[in-house]
């Protein structure tokens, strides 16, 4: 203790005092003082060194300036906000600390709701009366005036100027060239449609009576029919656009068959009739056949696929209506006769639209209609009371002075501004006969006559699409068509959302109703019974009814509507079936879409920068989404594959992956095609393999396929579902098959629709029948595996799927232990036999070919010719376009020689030629792929018989494989042996 009195020097210090106890708290005071961070002004620090300085004198302390706090902490401004630090800074020096709002303007959308006639709560409320709506497809080709005409609709319904919501006035003015289905920015500066969009809209008929109609507009091109598809899948009927000049073209018959295919009704729309006196200034007569030619050219192609013989499309019908979408104006025989009617009175006006088409003449004599002329160059009724005046009226238009002209609309009780009297000849014409004919209300007349509303048509719809059975309680509730009764939506679209991340999900509500907050399953396109894995629940978050360029909210959809619904997208890549969360257990989903076309044109992509793959592979799964037909696909070489209906269609395709999902640049290689391989000779040897235990063996012969039996797997006209009766009736009378091979089809393939078939031919005298149908599935397995080029990592040419081949089993060995015949055995060798089977039966390469039909002059001719034969191409038609000055010539091109087609084609023709192309069969590269004795030389066109080596050894190498095709990976030495023995040249041949 006495140690501590002393300091280390020796110094006497004494005893530590005793501090005090208000000293303390003083000394707490102090430093809470400096802790709480007052005010310099008012700090308790300087108010306690001022009692210093009265108790004691001056303060000695030092007080540094970075201990000092002047202003309070964030903590104690914002209590009960989260405080973080953060050590580095992870933010690149690209990447702004504040990125700025980007907005994207890939689609033209109304800032405000367009005024309508109408209010949107009656447009929803009609349309939850599915007596009182109708579901239409607007198709046809390309520039035949879909959405044009639909424009005429959207002017009669909507006022695009400055008046109040209690105001309306029909406007023309300022939206001539407005295309308003075509909504996305591309499509304005491309002129054409890209994507299907529907618009609800509120339409009176002739008599006064309200319908709430549903229109979807379709791509013309038919690289976008994959659209047309998926319009028609939901739609009730169709309204084909036809133009009168052009009449039936190549998509015009495209969607013809789909239509037939969903047993929909068509009507029938002459568009374009203004051409008829303007261009081709045909006389009145001319115009009438003309027209009626159109119509026949309709109806033959429309009963060839429905095989039924009667007329079906007619203007006395009632199911063919007139337009000029330009002057915008509609009319039918019925329409025009009100007119006569409204004007003359005195008369039905349905008994006289009876007479006017067809051969009815007018006797002004008698004032009766009747079936002959009156007299030598009298004109049938229809030329008499409708093209004449038109004629006439048209005439005045282009030719007279703005007062007599007006004079002339004043007769005609026709109200056209003074101003619009001193206009271009085009405005001026669209303005007097878009008044003329006032409405459209005999265009809303037909389709409501002959297209069925969802309560007659939703049986149908069931029954077409609807992939379970038909007995089921399910089933038979959601043919009703009932608001009360289970939910199913059948889902065909996705729309992105503004911000291109997510999507909102398009279809038709076969049954039942769904509202906002609803529990949902949504089976996807790989759900079945067996097999729920394709199910997600989810929530419904947003309903809209779609109009266009703008979207109507609504809290609740039912029955026979078509709705756009919000938060259920995630899980649906191209279609899907909606059903509630505590909905039937037995609910199957709809059929996805069936296409006429297959994709076939090849893009290799990547990112310009590797790092940014995986940006590129999410903006691939959005665009997978939006495009029907748009496949995608990974090569074993890590290559990117997107495949495509055509050259347009993969250019819309890049411009949507490049700019609205994945923002990134990505590189593009040379385009390429689809090959299959096939067969053209029996395999010129028994060949069998030998299971890995040495106890099984399987043995197999390849043969070509009847010409049409692949065509007809694919398309639905013969499954594997059937019982073998029928199967065996169908092949037996289309395919004279034999008895006994037609009952002993085991399989399709691939995926059970595949174009090649898998045949027991074996004899029961000879084979164990029992013992060979316990590994009967594992013999299919192996031979679904060995005929599509998904499912391994090398094929027996090039590793592309197999087609048009028949496998048939001739013979078949099994153990009779369970153990020894398991599937790990037998399937590696069926897959294996098949491939042996198939290189001894001649192996032939298949590409595409395109179907072309071109439209030029006459003069232009020889140069089509010149360059069709450039490209392997060959013309099998060209005939006059009847009624008009143009040639229509049909062809046929390889799709690899396709690319730059069309623009060679406009500069040999200086631009008079315009052709459209789309894929139409399989045809056999010439040239044997496995002659070694071929020598290929580089940057030199092969000749023809060298292609198909050239097509193969190229393919393998883009794939990372070997050149030739190594016959020890698909042939068992017992089996080399037997080929040795059998054929010295064979053998040498591989």
């Amino acid at each position: 203790m006495e140690d501590e009195l002393y300091d280390e020097f020796g110094n006497y210090i004494g005893p530590e005092e005793e501090e005090d106890d208000d000293q303390e708290e003083e000394e707490d005071d102090l430093e809470n003082a400096y802790r709480s961070g007052l005010p310099h002004g008012h700090d308790a620090e300087e108010d306690l060194m001022e009692e210093d300085k009265d108790d004691e004198g001056p303060s000695q302390a030092v007080i540094l300036h970075e201990d000092k706090k002047y202003y309070p902490d964030a903590e104690q401004v914002y209590p009960e906000a989260e405080t973080t630090v953060q050590d580095e800074d992870t933010q690149p020096l690209e990447q702004p600390i504040i990125a700025p709002v980007r907005t994207k303007s890939f689609d033209c959308v109304e800032k405000k709701t367009p005024v309508n006639p109408y209010s949107h709560v009656y447009l929803h409320q009609l349309s939850g009366n599915p007596a009182l709506v109708r579901n239409i497809c607007v198709a046809g080709h390309l520039h035949h005036g879909k959405t044009s005409l639909l424009d005429v609709l959207v002017r009669q319904t909507h006022n695009f100027g400055k008046l109040q919501e209690h105001e309306f006035e029909r406007k023309w003015d300022g939206c001539e060239d407005l295309r308003y289905m075509d909504s996305r920015v591309d499509e304005q500066k491309r002129k054409i449609t890209i994507k299907s969009l529907p618009i609800s809209l509120l339409m009176p008929s002739s008599g006064g009576k309200s319908y709430a109609l549903n229109f979807m507009d379709t791509p013309g091109h038919v690289n976008f029919i994959d659209e047309v598809a998926a319009s028609v899948a939901i739609a009730d009927g169709m309204l084909l656009v036809v133009d009168a000049v052009e009449g039936v073209m190549l998509n015009t018959e495209r969607v013809i068959q789909l239509a037939a295919a969903q047993r929909i009704p068509i009507c029938l729309v002459l568009n374009k009739i203004d051409r008829l006196v303007l261009e081709l200034k045909l006389p009145p007569a001319d115009a009438y056949f003309k027209l009626k030619h159109v119509i026949e050219e309709v109806n033959t192609i429309y009963t060839s696929f429905t095989g039924n013989n009667e007329e079906i499309l007619s203007p006395h019908l009632g199911n063919v209506c007139f337009a000029s979408s330009l002057q915008g104006y509609t009319f039918t025989l019925e329409s025009y006769a009100r007119l006569y009617a409204d004007t003359y009175g005195g008369f039905p006006a349905k008994e006289f639209a009876k007479r006017l088409w067809g051969d009815f003449w007018y006797n002004e004599e008698t004032r009766k209609f009747q079936r002959t002329p009156p007299a030598t160059g009298a004109q049938r009724t229809f030329v008499q009371f409708l093209l004449e005046p038109l004629y006439k009226l048209m005439s005045q238009v282009v030719g007279e002075e703005p007062k007599e002209l007006d004079m002339v609309l004043q007769e005609l009780s026709l109200s056209v501004k003074r101003s619009h009297l001193q206009k271009s000849v085009k405005a001026l014409l669209r303005s007097v006969m878009s008044a003329f004919f006032a409405d459209n209300s005999g265009l809303v007349d037909m389709v409501v006559k002959s297209i069925p509303s969802p309560l007659e048509a939703t049986g149908t719809k069931v029954e077409t699409n609807y992939t379970g059975a038909f007995d089921t309680d399910f089933a038979k509730s959601i043919k009703r068509c009932s608001a009360e009764g289970p939910l199913a939506i059948h889902i065909v679209k996705l729309y992105h959302q503004p911000d291109c991340v997510g999507f909102n999900a398009y279809g038709r509500i076969i049954s039942g109703t769904v509202s906002i907050g609803d529990k949902v399953k949504v089976l996807g396109e790989g759900y079945t019974l067996d097999d729920d894995e394709d199910m997600v629940e989810t929530t419904v978050t947003d309903i809209w009814l779609h109009a266009g360029r703008y979207k109507i909210p609504i809290d609740q959809a039912t029955a026979g509507m078509w709705v756009l619904i919000g938060g259920i997208d995630d899980s649906i890549i191209k279609t899907a079936t909606v059903v509630h969360s505590e909905g039937p257990e037995d609910a199957c989903i709809f059929r996805p879409l069936q296409h006429k076309t297959k994709s076939v044109v090849k893009l290799a992509i990547e990112p310009l920068n590797p790092s940014e793959l995986p940006k590129m592979l999410d903006g691939l799964r959005k665009v997978n989404k939006t495009y029907p037909l748009l496949g995608t696909k990974v090569e074993e070489s890590g290559e990117h594959l997107i495949l495509g209906t055509g050259e347009l269609y993969l250019d819309c395709v890049m411009h949507d992956l490049r700019f609205m999902y994945s923002e990134i640049e990505i590189k593009t290689a040379d385009p390429s095609v689809s090959f299959c391989e096939t067969v053209i000779e029996t395999s010129s040897l028994k060949c069998f393999a030998e299971t890995p235990n040495k106890k099984n063996k399987l043995t197999l012969i390849a043969e070509p396929l009847e010409k049409g039996l692949a065509e007809d797997i694919e398309l639905g006209e013969i499954l594997m579902t059937w019982d073998r009766k029928r199967q065996a009736s169908f092949l037996q009378s289309k395919y004279d098959w034999d008895v006994l091979a037609a009952r002993s089809v085991w399989a399709f393939g691939p995926d059970m629709n595949g174009p090649n078939v898998l045949v027991d031919d074996t004899l029961p005298s000879e084979v164990d029948k029992q013992m060979l149908a316990t590994v009967k599935d594992s013999v299919v397995q192996g031979f679904q595996w060995g005929t599509s080029s998904l499912n391994h990592r090398e094929g027996p040419l090039c590793d592309e799927p197999i087609r048009n081949v028949k496998f048939k089993i001739l013979d078949a060995s099994v153990d009779s232990s369970p153990v020894h015949r398991g599937s790990g055995q037998i399937i590696p060798t069926g897959r294996r036999v098949c491939y042996s089977a198939f290189l001894m039966a001649s192996p032939r390469l298949m590409e595409p070919v395109f179907y072309v039909e071109i439209q030029a002059p006459a003069d232009c001719l020889s140069a089509i010719y010149t360059v069709l034969a450039r490209r392997r191409g060959h013309v099998v038609q060209d005939i006059p376009k009847a009624g008009s000055p143009l040639y229509t010539i049909k062809a046929y091109i390889p799709v690899m020689d396709s690319y730059g087609f069309e623009t060679d084609l406009r500069t040999h023709t200086q631009g008079q030629a315009f052709c459209v192309q789309v894929f139409d069969h399989w045809a056999i590269v010439p040239g044997d792929p496995l002659d070694k004795s071929i020598v290929l030389k580089p940057l030199e066109p092969s000749p023809a018989p060298y292609l198909a080596r050239e097509f193969m050894v190229k393919t393998r190498r883009r794939k990372g494989m070997s050149e030739d095709v190594s016959i020890n990976k698909f042939f068992d030495d017992p089996m080399l042996l037997e080929l040795a023995r059998q054929d010295q040249d064979l053998a040498s041949y591989f």
